[in-house]
């Protein structure tokens, strides 16, 4: 089984992370929008407690593991077509 949209999303996690560990979002709008583990962190605690680079990790994780979904999803549905 090929994962083009687990690669592609795994990026898109990489970009985001990128876009604000470089300080072009100075204010972490981007990172908040798109970071699914920063979702779940500030409903918690504080987000400026947490250490930031395991949320760059858990974020690249996060989108990886939307991909692997979408992959499975996209297989499944080929392979019930098939039968």
């Amino acid at each position: 089984m090929r994962y083009p949209i687990t690669i592609a999303t795994a990026i898109i996690g990489l970009a985001v992370c990128l876009f604000n560990y470089t300080g072009y979002d100075p204010h972490n709008m981007v990172f908040f929008m798109l970071s699914v583990p920063a979702w779940f962190v500030d409903l918690f605690v504080d987000v400026h407690e947490v250490s930031i680079f395991p949320m760059y990790v858990l974020t690249v994780i996060s989108w990886a593991l939307i991909g692997f979904i979408a992959d499975t999803l996209i297989q499944w549905g080929r392979g019930r077509r098939h039968a």
